[in-house]
Parts: C-alpha cells; sequence; structure tokens
C-alpha cells in the first residue's frame, strides 16, 4: 500500500534475486499484483538482446516503482550513473542463501553503497548459516525474525530411490521411462557437466529432452522453458537453477540424478511436482559416494525413504550403508527399508517397481 500511494515518482522497491527466471518470475507476479493500479515494475538482467538492455535502462533513468533485478546486471546499470536510488524506501533479498553461494556477497554490498541509510529490508532465506547471518547484520536494523517450520515435500509427492552405480544411472532411466505415458518429466543433476551429458545420452537413446542451465544464453533459456511448460517436449535436464522458486506446473515425474548437496535442495527440487491439487513422484538415484548426503536428507525430513530394488536386468547395486563404504554389491534394501509417505507404504513400492520392470 505504501509504494502505491506514494506521492513521488522515484524507484520505491528494489529486490535482488539469483537467477534470471526468478527475476522473471517475481516480475510476472507483481504485473499480476498491480493490474488495477498504477505501481510500475521491470525485471532486469543479464544474457538479452540489446533491446533489452534499452528497455531496462529506460525504466532504471524513468524511476518504475518496483524493480526485481539480479546482481551483475544493476551493478552494470550502477555503474553507468543513470540510476537514482536516494529515495528508496524498501531493499528486498529474495534466496539470500543462494546468492551466497554463487558468490554475490561483495556485489550485495556494493549494491547497498548506493542506497539511503534509512529505509525498511527485508531478507528471505531458506537456510540460516553463519554467512548469512553476518550478512543480515550488515544489512538489517533491529529485524524481527520470522521462523518458519523445515520445509518438508508436498504430502502428495511419492518419494523412493535407487541405489545405484553411475553406470547404471542412465539405463535405469530408460527403464523408468520407456512405455510410460508420462507428458512432464524433470531431471536434476548438480553441475552443467552433468547436465549435458544426460540430456546427449537420452536423446541418443531416442527420448525427446532438452537441458538448462546458466551457460545458456536468456532467449535460449526462456524458450527453453517455454517450449517445457506448453508440453513441446517431455523431459528437461537442469541444474538447480529450477530448483529454487520457479513455478511449473503438472510435472508427473522429478528424478534427481545425482543427490543434492545440500538436504534442504531436495526439498525444493521435488517440490516441482505435486503443485496445486496433483500428485507426483520424486525418484532419487543414491550412489556409493552420495550416500552420507542422503542420509542427511532422512535426518532433515526424519524418516526413511523407501529404496527400490534395481530391475533385475540391471543387475545389483550397491548397498545403502552410509556413514561407510559399502563392500558388497548385494542390494539389500528393499528389505527393510520404510516409506517417507503414508500413500507409498511398502506395497505401493512393490507395484510402482513392477510396474517399472515390466515391459
Amino acid at each position: 500500500q505504501k509504494i502505491i500511494t506514494k506521492k513521488q515518482k522515484s524507484i520505491n522497491t528494489l529486490i535482488i534475486a539469483p537467477t534470471r527466471e526468478l527475476a522473471i518470475q517475481i516480475d510476472q507476479q507483481l504485473e499480476g499484483l498491480a493490474y488495477y493500479s498504477n505501481v510500475s515494475s521491470m525485471a532486469v538482467y543479464g544474457g538479452g538482446e540489446a533491446s533489452a538492455w534499452d528497455k531496462q535502462k529506460n525504466a532504471l533513468k524513468e524511476n518504475a516503482d518496483i524493480i526485481i533485478a539480479t546482481p551483475g546486471r544493476i551493478i552494470t546499470h550502477l555503474n553507468f550513473g543513470y540510476i537514482n536510488l536516494d529515495k528508496l524506501e524498501h531493499f528486498i533479498l529474495d534466496e539470500a542463501d543462494r546468492m551466497l553461494d554463487m558468490g554475490f556477497h561483495e556485489d550485495i554490498v556494493k549494491i547497498m553503497s548506493y542506497m539511503p541509510q534509512k529505509r525498511q529490508n527485508l531478507m528471505f532465506s531458506a537456510t540460516m548459516p553463519s554467512k548469512i547471518k553476518e550478512l543480515a547484520d550488515k544489512i538489517l536494523v533491529q529485524p524481527e525474525e520470522i521462523k518458519l517450520a523445515v520445509s518438508k515435500p508436498p504430502e502428495k509427492v511419492l518419494q523412493a530411490a535407487y541405489m545405484v552405480y553411475f553406470k547404471q544411472k542412465i539405463p535405469l532411466i530408460k527403464e523408468l521411462l520407456e512405455e510410460k505415458k508420462l507428458e512432464s518429466i524433470l531431471i536434476f543433476s548438480s553441475t552443467k557437466k552433468n547436465v549435458r551429458a544426460v540430456c546427449a545420452d537420452l536423446i541418443d537413446n531416442g527420448f525427446q529432452a532438452k537441458s538448462i542451465h546458466s551457460d545458456l544464453d536468456q532467449s535460449r533459456r526462456e524458450e527453453t522453458l517455454r517450449q517445457f511448460r506448453s508440453k513441446k517436449y517431455p523431459i528437461l535436464v537442469a541444474t538447480d537453477i529450477l530448483s529454487r522458486g520457479i513455478d511449473i506446473d503438472s510435472i508427473d515425474l522429478v528424478i534427481n540424478y545425482d543427490v543434492p548437496r545440500d538436504a534442504e535442495d531436495y526439498v525444493h527440487r521435488i517440490g516441482r511436482t505435486a503443485r496445486a491439487e496433483s500428485t507426483g513422484v520424486a525418484i532419487t538415484f543414491i550412489s556409493e559416494r552420495d550416500q552420507n548426503e542422503f542420509s542427511n536428507i532422512e535426518k532433515l525430513l526424519d524418516c526413511q525413504i523407501y529404496k527400490i530394488p534395481l530391475p533385475t536386468s540391471l543387475g545389483e547395486g550397491p548397498v545403502y550403508n552410509p556413514g561407510k563404504r559399502s563392500r558388497t554389491k548385494k542390494n539389500k534394501i528393499g528389505k527393510h527399508s520404510h516409506s517417507s509417505n503414508s500413500k507409498f507404504k511398502k506395497k505401493g513400492a512393490r507395484n510402482f517397481s513392477k510396474r517399472n520392470n515390466s515391459k
């Protein structure tokens, strides 16, 4: 309401987000909220065409009410000297922990140097490590701290995992997807290199797939997301650039090609499925070296996630024995694991495994 009723024309609110996709999505939501008001907003991010730069520049010079920006691009504009933040009233950091993970600490400090001392600061973070606390101490003045309960996956997400050796991962994806009528599958991997390799392997095996990661220019990333949302192709392989804040409806299956290093990233990843009223399935591939990380995920969720035995055609995988290196290939997981979801008890998991093994 303060933004809507303000009397002077100036940049009122600056929102900093870690990725272009999130900045665009926030801007789209603001457009909907401000539809019946005179409040203007602009997403400021890199990777676009020259015309996008000019549009951003004009919005900044003409003092759009709300600016949503990625750190690097807003600093580039600030360096040219035509942005006036003297009247800024609200400064918001979204996904602050992810921005620090991406190395944006110095950029954030530099951006703040252009702002008036008196302003409202808001910081949103999924986790609160020491670096985030240090940043909070720098930018917040006598803050109100609001802690929400540890995020948990939606109840409608059916979770399961497979114990695999690296060479079994692509054959297992084939087993899971062949002859299945799934319209929307999101596969997460932690590195750009793996994302490209997995996508190429899937294409070589006859699947329609595309990849998205930070090396793609903005126009390609936007087009890839648009085509995936519109079901032009069924499989998208992505880094964690899509795990937080990106809203994609009706995803049937999420596959964690590798286990995320941060336990809460697991929650963000599998939260891409079972949106709104729909249900979804999330499957994680656990290799020998990923077992401790997956154990941390189970501790965060306060439950064990059912380990489905591998299809017989793939042979046996490693034993789930976090904290100790597995010395045997015999997979006994299915005999003693329990589901993380009341709707996915052993019987349901065995049926799921049976469906994936049958041709």
